[in-house]
């Protein structure tokens, strides 16, 4: 299923589990590899997943609830889960994500996971800096990280935002079924 959003047309793939992609329009076909896919324009999920993004884009969503099917190996899985802990508005650098998933030397690793997410947005990896809190490489270009992390009322040029309390993350906690 092809949606529009103000930053381009986003491309949403779903399995019978939950949604398993949500790819750029002009994402590179090599990031993100799914494996054979049947379309399925009906498929629940999607239309969920368009109702969630279009409400994330006006600003009346800052909770996904979509099952989400993740494809990948163990440790994108785990760096992909680390995302989904991110609150609305907030960011984590790369050294803090590898430390978070046990891993604090995997930095980089942890850098080309994010690069390979394959559920944009929804599994916030345009929340994840640089160490100094500058933006770093995004699939969409760093124009688009920008302007999603403006919607979500961060600025990211000004170093990192501070930290909620363990109350307020659990409230906000992306959900990943």
């Amino acid at each position: 299923m092809i949606i529009d959003s103000p930053l381009g047309r986003l491309k949403l793939i779903a399995s019978e589990k939950g949604l398993a992609a949500v790819l750029w329009e002009n994402d590179d076909p090599r990031r993100v590899r799914l494996g054979p896919l049947t379309p399925d324009p009906d498929n629940r999920l999607l239309k969920q997943a368009e109702k969630q993004l279009n409400a994330y884009f006006k600003g009346r969503l800052k909770q996904f609830t979509v099952p989400l099917d993740f494809k990948g190996t163990d440790f994108q899985k785990k760096v992909w889960a680390a995302l989904l802990t991110i609150p609305f508005g907030e960011t984590r650098s790369y050294a803090e994500i590898a430390r978070q998933i046990g891993k604090p030397a995997a930095s980089r690793a942890v850098g080309a996971a994010n690069g390979r997410n394959p559920i944009s947005i929804i599994a916030p990896c345009h929340r994840v800096l640089g160490s100094t809190g500058k933006l770093t490489g995004f699939a969409a270009g760093l124009g688009a990280k920008e302007e999603l992390l403006k919607l979500e009322g961060r600025a990211p040029l000004l170093g990192p935002a501070s930290r909620s309390t363990r109350k307020e993350q659990n409230q906000s906690r992306w959900i990943m079924q």
